[in-house]
């Protein structure tokens, strides 16, 4: 019954950083039939908290096993659950703020971005919040994306599909149809083989080259996807960051890019009166 899901048990743990901001730090053991891993624990956060949650860290919780459905689902500003082992389809849906990490378990002999880490359809309708993913994901990865910024190192078909916020970073092979109906939010993608514009749905997004603000972004997010899990890929980019950095591709969306265009000029338009005030 409910009383017996695994969320109890997070409750019950991160109560001092609930009520009393207190930072709370523990492992807990996962399986399959652990759905929606982190959504009641979210719900008691923001019952307190409201939409700001708490400060980024306050309940570190370590998962070591196999995840069912949802792990992260609803996720809330405070929390940060780090995985060790797999998860099930659904990873992070309807993420709220959380900074959610996924790395294979210590004892496998895979090649991480060679293997499928986490299932189908994640990130599903997130709005904000951070992921870090030490292996590949499946199918519609950051599908209805609206505000997650996201680094993994290889999807399966449809990734950034309906996209329409949000920063996806992907480190490796892609499948077909990458940004069908994405109409916000960019994507990069290390396209070493380059085959990427073949795989690339360009009815609403454009594959340009990064800019001096991507280059940064870009960067930095692949400096924190190893800082959270010791990935080899992104130590081996960064170690030879100006030969990789010509192999990055820009999906961008052209709706999107004309509203960036269009704030920009506003604000340029706003600067130069106040400027002229104040000679």
């Amino acid at each position: 019954g409910i009383s017996r899901v695994l969320d109890k048990k997070l409750i019950q743990y991160a109560r001092p950083a609930i009520e009393w901001r207190q930072p709370v730090e523990t492992t807990f053991p996962i399986q399959n039939t652990d759905r929606s891993v982190g959504a009641m624990l979210s719900h008691e956060i923001s019952k307190i908290h409201g939409r700001e949650g708490l400060p980024e860290g306050t309940i570190r919780f370590r998962f070591r096993g196999s995840a069912g459905q949802s792990f992260g689902a609803f996720a809330a500003p405070g929390i940060e659950f780090t995985l060790e082992g797999e998860a099930n389809d659904y990873f992070g849906k309807g993420l709220s703020g959380a900074t959610l990490i996924a790395v294979p378990d210590r004892e496998a002999t895979f090649e991480p971005d060679k293997n499928i880490l986490i299932g189908n359809v994640a990130l599903y309708g997130a709005t904000s919040g951070r992921v870090f993913l030490k292996g590949m994901a499946g199918e519609r990865f950051a599908v209805r994306n609206s505000g997650a910024w996201a680094v993994v190192e290889g999807t399966g078909d449809h990734t950034c599909e309906y996209m329409t916020g949000g920063r996806v970073v992907v480190l490796g092979e892609t499948g077909r149809n990458f940004g069908a109906g994405m109409s916000g939010g960019i994507a990069y993608v290390w396209d070493r083989e380059k085959t990427f514009s073949s795989k690339a749905n360009t009815e609403m997004a454009d594959l340009e080259p990064l800019d001096e603000h991507d280059v940064e972004v870009v960067r930095q997010m692949i400096r924190d996807h190893f800082k959270y899990t010791a990935s080899k890929r992104a130590l081996a980019i960064l170690e030879n960051w100006e030969t990789a950095l010509p192999d990055f591709v820009k999906v961008m969306p052209r709706d999107y890019k004309r509203i960036l265009e269009q704030q920009a000029h506003s604000k340029k338009s706003n600067e130069q009166p106040a400027r002229q005030s104040m000679r």
